[in-house]
């Protein structure tokens, strides 16, 4: 296993995050009408005022040393009693398939116990594979599932609650 780090993203870091967001928007031009602009580039929202929340908080993954994805925590949430979500979650393709993102989920929801919501659009297969089969480990079993709409996009939505230390 390589050597992987979740270390919370600082304010001259946010930019990183951002330039990272192009790859996570191609990612998803595969699921969701996205366009790029005249540019060459994806147009993204300045994000300014969602890094300025309180509840925002920015990882970047380094695997080995090498910057490697983001994710991020929010309360931005679509259901009740819940206290955390998962604004976005990002690892660069060299890493996939390699338990780094089951590490890095881990060792988030350890840092940062209570009730969890995290979603994934149905059209994103490997999405749905991914959280279908960590969720039920990482919760003991213990979590809901519910397809609903976010944004207008058919989504399924994981609940449950991470204890101090998640296994």
């Amino acid at each position: 296993m390589p050597n992987i780090e979740l270390h919370p993203a600082q304010r001259d870091e946010l930019e990183v995050i951002e330039n990272l967001m192009q790859f996570y928007m191609y990612d998803f031009s595969q699921w969701l009408p996205l366009k790029l602009a005249a540019h060459g580039l994806f147009p993204i929202q300045p994000q300014d005022s969602y890094w300025r929340q309180a509840t925002t908080r920015p990882f970047l993954i380094r695997v080995d040393g090498e910057l490697a994805g983001f994710v991020t925590v929010d309360n931005a949430t679509h259901t009740e009693d819940v206290e955390h979500n998962i604004g976005y979650f990002f690892l660069t393709r060299r890493w996939r398939g390699q338990g780094v993102g089951q590490f890095v989920i881990s060792a988030l929801l350890s840092r940062i116990p209570g009730r969890w919501q995290i979603f994934h659009i149905d059209a994103n297969l490997p999405a749905q594979r991914f959280w279908a089969g960590l969720i039920p480990r990482l919760s003991g079993g213990g979590f809901t599932r519910q397809q609903r709409e976010a944004d207008g996009y058919p989504c399924t939505f994981y609940v449950f609650s991470a204890p101090s230390s998640v296994a």
